[in-house]
C-alpha cells in the first residue's frame, strides 16, 4: 500500500495504490481524516487500488462524512474496477460523488 498527495489547482489529490486493507487502513484513514482540518477539495484518485475491504470503506465513508461537515468536496476518481464492485455492492456508487477520471473530479 502507498498513500501519495499533491496538491493541484486549490485540492489535494490522494493517490491509494495497492491494497487497502485492514492492515493500511488505519494509514489512509489518518491521511484523509488530517486533510479534513484543512478544509480544501480532496480528491481521491483510487485508479490503482488493487483491492479494498470493509475497514478500507469504513476509513472513505468517515472521511466523507468529515468533508460534508465541514463544507468541503470529497470526490473519488478513476475508481478500479475491484473496488467500484466493493462500492456497488455496499451501495456506496450512489453516496459518494465519483468522478471518471481525476482531472473530473478536480472540476467537480
Amino acid at each position: 500500500m502507498k498513500i501519495e498527495s499533491r496538491e493541484l489547482d486549490g485540492a489535494v489529490v490522494v493517490a491509494l495504490v495497492g491494497e487497502v486493507d485492514l492492515q493500511h487502513s488505519p494509514t489512509v484513514r489518518k491521511h484523509l481524516m488530517d486533510l479534513m482540518f484543512e478544509r480544501r477539495p480532496v480528491v481521491v484518485d483510487m485508479g490503482l487500488v488493487d483491492y479494498i475491504d470493509s475497514s478500507g470503506i469504513a476509513s472513505l465513508v468517515e472521511a466523507y462524512q468529515a468533508a460534508r461537515k465541514n463544507g468541503t468536496r470529497f470526490i473519488l476518481a478513476a475508481v478500479s474496477q475491484p473496488a467500484m464492485r466493493v462500492l456497488q455492492l455496499a451501495r456506496l456508487d450512489k453516496v459518494f460523488a465519483l468522478a471518471d477520471t481525476v482531472e473530473a473530479g478536480l472540476t467537480a
